[in-house]
């Protein structure tokens, strides 16, 4: 388990452009019990070591991001808002910041890191290599890996090309375990990305914000969610 996560850490690593669409299910856990699934859908592409942009589009919001050199910028397009802000170390300076600053974390970022395995495999107690699965009918590696506080699987394509096909992270520490899925399809890696992909022009229906305006039109929870309430 440990050799296949870490040729998929190397062939993502070496890739000079990447892109690939996804579906991702946010699972939440009601004062009652019930498991309810929050659904959206986006983007991904990069061009290393400075470009990237993403989007994830729900039924109550539209987000972007995007890394042009050594600017970053996200968009609560649904809100109408938007930050900006100057960037070192570039993908990974990006992802950083993101998360220490803006309170986004972006569970899959650390796949596409520079050195993805050391990160994926820092606080793994427990590996397990479960075989072979099927995943919109490409065969992949089954591997599940245990930590301290949550549990993850994932399916790597089984070709010569190992990209990530579902990546799958359990909160066991909660009650039933909650879960955050990431289903990754049309797959492209190495190919032409066109430049100005990456940048972003603010449209007028856009202003600039402050961060704790944007955390706020960001949240993925919409407004009839009640966090720690009962409804």
């Amino acid at each position: 388990a440990r050799d296949i996560l870490k040729s998929m850490s190397d062939y993502l690593a070496a890739a000079e452009t990447l892109s690939f669409d996804y579906d991702a299910t946010l699972d939440v856990v009601t004062t009652d019990g019930q498991i309810l699934g929050i659904a959206s859908s986006g983007m991904a592409a990069l061009s290393r070591p400075d470009k990237f942009r993403a989007t994830r589009e729900g039924g109550y919001s539209a987000l972007e991001v995007t890394l042009d050199q050594d600017v970053m910028s996200v968009a609560a397009r649904h809100a109408g808002v938007y930050v900006q802000a100057p960037v070192t170390g570039g993908l990974d300076g990006m992802f950083d910041l993101l998360r220490e600053q803006h309170g986004f974390i972006l569970p899959a970022a650390d796949l596409l890191s520079e050195d993805a395995y050391d990160i994926l495999m820092a606080d793994v107690t427990d590996v397990k290599d479960l075989g072979a699965g099927m995943i919109r009918g490409q065969l992949c590696d089954h591997l599940a890996f245990r930590t301290p506080e949550v549990d993850w699987q994932i399916w790597i394509a089984a070709t010569d090309q190992p990209y990530p096909c579902r990546f799958v992270i359990t909160t066991p520490t909660f009650e039933q375990g909650p879960r955050y899925t990431l289903d990754i399809s049309n797959w492209q890696s190495d190919i032409p990305l066109p430049v100005d992909s990456f940048s972003f022009a603010p449209p007028d229906d856009l202003r600039m914000a402050t961060t704790e305006q944007l955390q706020a039109a960001a949240n993925e929870f919409p407004d009839h969610f009640m966090i720690g309430a009962s409804q």
